[in-house]
């Protein structure tokens, strides 16, 4: 099973900052070079991965972030979202939910760790459901 799947900026930040390979947020980063998940990106996305991975909070190095968002541009798909006039909690994450809306047609998920920040909807998960869904 090969599905589509816009990450949350959140889940890559937990993905990198636990020790535990086997937790959810692991698992589907890695599900990425293993063919499974084919991320969805655009440019706005992935300049607010690079600007947030890069936060001196979080210590990540450059070569763990530039890792991850080359397999994401490597195993990835770029896509240009149509508006969905869409009103969210937080405005900044129109740009995950209009990509997944653009790639609903193919099966598409949103992956976040924040699901109040989205509609309530059957195609927006957690790293643990998407685990659920791809095995």
């Amino acid at each position: 099973m090969r599905v589509y799947a816009v990450f949350d900026t959140n889940v890559l930040v937990s993905s990198l900052l636990t020790k535990n390979t086997d937790s959810a947020t692991a698992q589907v980063v890695n599900a990425i070079s293993d063919g499974v998940i084919i991320p969805l990106y655009n440019q706005e996305i992935l300049d607010e991965y690079e600007e947030v991975l890069h936060r001196e909070k979080f210590s990540f190095s450059d070569t763990a972030i530039r890792g991850l968002l080359s397999v994401i541009r490597q195993f990835g798909l770029a896509v240009s979202p149509s508006p969905t006039g869409e009103i969210l909690p937080d405005m900044d994450d129109l740009v995950f939910y209009e990509i997944v809306m653009e790639k609903r047609k193919d099966d598409a998920y949103l992956i976040t760790g924040n699901l109040r920040h989205f509609p309530q909807r059957e195609y927006i998960v957690t790293p643990a459901e998407m685990m659920i869904i791809i095995k």
